[in-house]
């Protein structure tokens, strides 16, 4: 056993708690991989999302109008450009009159087939929450108390109840659509009512939400109304030297 007294103790301790000589590597490896890795997995899904849209898009297009014709190398993201251009072209023949009529017609055809029907009209409707410039975006971030009282989860702010679910839930009070996300994935979730008085708005942005509930609790974003720490004085030199 070894004597506590003895000077050599010390330096067999300091041996012992002594790194192995690729902690650092190990360290500098890991960090580089925090920082690699999320790069890495956002190229590839775009790398992905853009060869889908290729596959999809460039089968329509006509072969003399395909780049690879006249360079001979299939260039990754030309259909997502043709599907670019095809799309403003549509939205600026549907903001005419003509466009406006012929889409008054084919919704009014498409109204007439019942499984069709429910489709679009679902597909529209997310298409328009989505892009369309409208107030039933997602704009705030909230806490509520879900699935019970006393327990409490992140949601997101939707939209203000309008119609038959406001008259009927809301007795009175403003009722707010609120989508509770989860975990991991964000995209899956309840859409709940709330009246305004059960719903708490939080000060952190609906990204700093989303990636808490991505990651499970482990990814807090910083207080905005954290108090500051203390200051702590440094006594002057008198009171220094009293203590002394």
């Amino acid at each position: 056993m070894l004597d506590p007294l003895d000077p050599h103790h010390h330096d067999h301790d300091h041996d012992r708690k002594k790194p192995g000589p690729f902690a650092g590597l190990r360290a500098s490896f890991l960090t580089g991989l925090v920082v690699v890795l999320p790069i890495a997995l956002t190229i590839l899904l775009l790398w992905n999302i853009v060869g889908w849209i290729d596959g999809v898009v460039l089968p329509l297009v006509p072969g003399a109008w395909r780049p690879e014709q006249y360079i001979g190398i299939n260039l990754r993201g030309v259909g997502v450009i043709f599907f670019f251009l095809f799309t403003v072209l549509i939205g600026w023949i549907a903001k005419g009159l003509i466009g406006r009529s012929l889409l008054r017609w084919a919704e009014g055809l498409v109204d007439q087939m019942p499984v069709v029907r429910s489709i679009y009209n679902g597909l529209k409707q997310i298409a328009e929450t989505v892009f369309a410039q409208q107030d039933s975006s997602f704009d705030k971030a909230c806490i509520v108390e879900y699935p019970r009282k006393g327990i409490f989860a992140i949601g997101f702010v939707s939209t203000t109840a309008k119609g038959e679910i406001s008259r009927v839930a809301g007795a009175g009070e403003p009722l707010l659509s609120v989508f509770v996300p989860t975990t991991p994935n964000p995209t899956s979730g309840f859409l709940l009512f709330f009246r305004e008085s059960e719903v708490t708005m939080l000060d952190m942005s609906i990204e700093d939400a989303a990636k808490l509930v991505i990651s499970a609790g482990l990814v807090y974003p910083e207080d905005k109304q954290r108090e500051p720490a203390p200051v702590t004085r440094v006594p002057d030199r008198a009171v220094r030297e009293s203590w002394r």
